[in-house]
């Protein structure tokens, strides 16, 4: 019986393997098992770096509201606190990019939630 290499699928198969490995170092772009290998963490580290970016985005504008309010003089807890109660519904991102590019805007903000 004659030998099987595993013709088109195979190749196919390894031909997007090594694609997806393009610009990796040294073995890990040229050699299929180690370019499996490094594919595959590459993934997961990409799955979790979605989910990170997130967090991280949240704690930057918190961040940034933070400051914002601190320079006039009322602390985050309170402004989101007195914002809550005031039923305005503006989330983190839009707060922050507020106070960021329309400072004056973010001023009445502010005024308004504590009053």
């Amino acid at each position: 019986m004659p030998r099987v290499k595993g013709g088109f699928q195979g190749m196919r198969k390894r031909k997007r393997i090594l694609r997806q490995a393009k610009g990796f170092f040294s073995a890990r772009h040229r050699l299929l098992r180690t370019a499996v290998e490094a594919v595959d963490n590459a993934l997961k580290t990409a799955y979790k770096g979605r989910k990170l970016r997130k967090r991280d985005f949240r704690a930057v504008w918190q961040t940034r509201i933070a400051a914002a309010v601190q320079a006039h003089g009322v602390s985050y807890s309170k402004f989101m606190g007195a914002l809550k109660s005031k039923n305005i519904e503006l989330n983190r991102k839009m707060l922050s990019e507020m106070a960021i590019h329309h400072p004056a805007d973010f001023e009445q903000l502010v005024a308004v939630a504590n009053k």
